[in-house]
């Protein structure tokens, strides 16, 4: 089986595939105090039972990449795979400092690329909403960050001294009667208006219609306020990338 882990700000996604289809996966938090030992103990209860041949590793948490590095060669005696922007994904990076792109971000459009000839947006809606953007040539152009749904909650919470501390629900209505509606419109669907100007801008700069992709946690939520239509709605589409960049890299007959 090849284990794929997707280390990202506020969890860290394990996912299993075997001869190239998805299996399972679970989640952890981004411990950033937790010791190698303590990630090696986790790993071995985890995959208990499991034979894992193969390992890629997209980390945005530069704190845990040696520990998990580390603790995935001890536990499965077999050196992971690291995702960078030199690796071979299907995309071209052009954007101005390649070795800026988050691993995820490759990950994400590694899988667009398999998947589609067009243009293709991914909004990906985690700790940060992105959107990672490649042209029809299958080139990987750059993108957007904005503050993630959550990201967002916590810093009204934490900048104001009478708004409440929410968590992300549906928004019931645009004219909100009390402070808890008025948040979650604001951060809703505020958060839909956002990604529907930036599609029709991006889309323009572009100069050629994108296919919509969402993926992360919240993107079922969003897509029930906007005007645009995501073609997919895939809560595993980093995993599929870090699947599909292990096989462009590593022997595509290997026993995973």
């Amino acid at each position: 089986m090849l284990l794929t882990i997707d280390i990202g700000n506020t969890n860290i996604t394990l996912g299993l595939f075997e001869h190239n289809k998805y299996v399972n996966e679970c989640r952890l938090a981004s411990d950033r105090d937790l010791s190698k030992g303590e990630y090696k103990v986790l790993l071995q209860t985890i995959f208990k039972g499991y034979k894992i041949d193969g390992c890629i590793i997209g980390s945005v948490v530069e704190e845990l990449n040696e520990k998990f590095f580390n603790a995935v060669k001890e536990v499965f005696s077999l050196t992971p795979l690291m995702v960078n922007d030199k690796i071979k994904s299907g995309v071209k990076i052009v954007a101005d400092k390649p070795e800026e792109v988050g691993a995820d971000r490759i990950a994400n459009v590694a899988t667009a690329a398999k998947k589609y000839d067009s243009a293709v947006i991914v909004v990906d809606f985690g700790t940060a909403t992105t959107f990672d953007i490649i042209n029809s040539k299958k080139e990987f152009c750059g993108g957007i960050i904005m503050p993630g749904l959550k990201t967002q909650l916590k810093s009204l919470y934490s900048s104001t001294s009478k708004l409440p501390k929410i968590e992300v629900a549906i928004s019931p209505c645009a004219l909100a009667c009390n402070t808890k509606d008025a948040i979650l419109a604001g951060v809703i669907r505020g958060c839909a208006c956002a990604v529907d100007g930036l599609v029709e801008q991006c889309e323009k700069e572009l100069g050629e219609k994108a296919v919509l992709i969402a993926t992360g946690g919240y993107s079922g939520l969003i897509a029930t306020y906007l005007k645009h239509d995501f073609k997919e709605i895939n809560p595993i589409l980093t995993l599929e990338g870090l699947n599909e960049i292990y096989r462009l890299n590593v022997n595509q007959h290997a026993n995973v």
